[in-house]
């Protein structure tokens, strides 16, 4: 073989590449467009909840079923107490909290017992859905809707099997223990269930980043915008993820996500398939579409609900080393859950969830995040060797700069008309901002991480990659 046909052969693949990468990347931004789309058209259409707690509760605090509050914890031990009682003090008529200590080798499980005057219980566990053994079951007599259970550890999978073993109540709702609920949170998490004739097995509610924001005993008391541009981009992020993706898929009973830091569910469906599955680092991710594929298959009516009113705030990573663990590892829980269900993908069985929403998980989570990054050392590449339009080459920078900036923008537009949550006028100019400054640096930073997590998929690395966390009192 001369080296005059390896060079047009290499000249060709370039070219091949570099028009793959930009159909996927069209493709994904349609994605985009069309849940923004839906999303304006949902929000404009619905009636909006009102924002007053009280008049929540004259129109709800009768219909409001019973709620276990799930808390796993591990190494909690310098904020737990102070978390644990503020989701005690939630507006909700009636619920337990059930926290989990997962074998910690810090004092949270004596943080707990002392702060809460803990004695031990004889109270049983009604299904054992977890893998590792119950050291003790502690009682609060403070706090009589308050139960502590300690556990070897297992992470957090089976530390919310646990809880959910214990619960007795018909909604369970698992959250992170570094998670602040709003206090009128469970009471707008749980309204889809109140109207419900037995469909709806589980909803989800929009989630925000505290960083910026003053958290005092474990309760937001003021909004703000973090000073660092590493959690502004991740503002936008969630912007899209919560006010766009998951509000369009939700209206076409097509949500396959609902997060781990906050999510609500009817307890029997998570007996039924056995609650969270221990041996994945997406166990959020790979339960929603388990529960997709557990009612499909069962032929039974369902529908997974979101309320796209903040209920949650969680910490954002603030170093890039954080970040880079987070995002390799949602990637490998991806493509975990991906390889566990693929006989949903594009199986009519499975209906809409198996012919598109698979699919687009597909898209999104192993063909997009090479195919973009590929995109921007191909494309150049063939502009230099003279096999690609130079229009293309324009295409592809306006696709992913200025058309997702423009996507972001609107969803920011949205969020502002909606629901009002950005504290002030220089505060959404500095989102706004950041929504255009990621796509230089942040954007190809997150696709090389994502790449990373594949890595880490097919080298069967199951280790939990650590995110550090700097606390809600930091000055962030």
């Amino acid at each position: 073989m001369n080296v005059a046909l390896i060079t047009e052969m290499a000249t060709q693949l370039v070219m091949y590449l570099a028009y793959i990468c930009l159909l996927v990347v069209l493709f994904r931004n349609f994605i985009s467009l069309m849940q923004l789309l839906i999303a304006s058209y949902v929000f404009a259409t619905r009636v909006k909840p009102s924002a007053i707690s009280m008049d929540l509760w004259q129109r709800y605090g009768d219909l409001a079923l019973p709620v276990s509050v799930i808390v796993p914890a591990f190494n909690e031990e310098l904020s737990i107490v102070q978390s644990v009682r503020s989701i005690l003090a939630l507006e909700y008529p009636e619920h337990e909290v059930i926290v989990v200590n997962d074998g910690s080798d810090d004092r949270t499980i004596h943080e707990l017992i002392d702060g809460f005057d803990c004695v031990p219980s004889d109270r049983e566990q009604i299904a054992v859905l977890q893998h590792t053994k119950i050291l003790g079951v502690y009682q609060s007599r403070k706090h009589p809707n308050l139960v502590v259970i300690d556990k070897e550890n297992g992470r957090k999978a089976d530390a919310s099997n646990a809880g959910i073993g214990f619960a007795r109540t018909p909604l369970v709702c698992v959250i992170d223990a570094d998670s602040i609920i709003e206090t009128d949170g469970l009471l707008r998490a749980t309204e889809p269930f109140m109207y419900d004739t037995g469909k709806v097995v589980a909803v989800g509610g929009a989630i925000r980043i505290a960083n910026g924001c003053e958290i005092r005993g474990g309760s937001l008391r003021k909004i703000g915008i973090s000073k660092d541009w590493l959690p502004r981009f991740q503002i936008v992020e969630y912007l899209r993820a919560f006010l766009t993706a998951r509000v369009a898929n939700a209206e076409a009973n097509s949500l396959m996500l609902i997060s781990g830091a906050f999510g609500i569910f009817r307890r029997s469906v998570l007996l039924e398939i056995g609650g969270y599955e221990h041996d994945t680092v997406a166990e959020d991710l790979e339960l929603i579409v388990r529960i997709h594929r557990h009612m499909r298959e069962q032929k039974r009516e369902y529908k997974i609900g979101f309320v796209p009113e903040i209920v949650c705030w969680t910490e954002a990573p603030t170093t890039w080393a954080g970040l880079r663990n987070q995002r390799a590892r949602w990637q490998q829980g991806a493509l975990e859950t991906l390889i566990r269900h693929r006989r949903m993908i594009l199986n009519p069985r499975y209906g809409r969830i198996g012919i598109f929403s698979m699919l687009q998980i597909v898209v999104e989570d192993v063909i997009g995040p090479p195919a973009e990054l590929i995109g921007y050392l191909v494309i150049p590449a063939a502009l230099w060797l003279g096999v690609m339009d130079p229009t293309m080459a324009i295409l592809f920078l306006c696709v992913t700069v200025l058309f997702g900036t423009g996507l972001s923008i609107g969803t920011l537009a949205l969020e502002e008309m909606q629901l009002k949550r950005t504290p002030s006028a220089l505060d959404l100019v500095r989102v706004g901002l950041a929504a255009f400054v990621e796509n230089f640096g942040y954007r190809q930073a997150n696709l090389a991480f994502r790449l990373s997590g594949i890595g880490r998929h097919f080298r069967k690395d199951t280790s939990w990659a650590a995110v550090p966390r700097e606390g809600f009192n930091a000055d962030n």
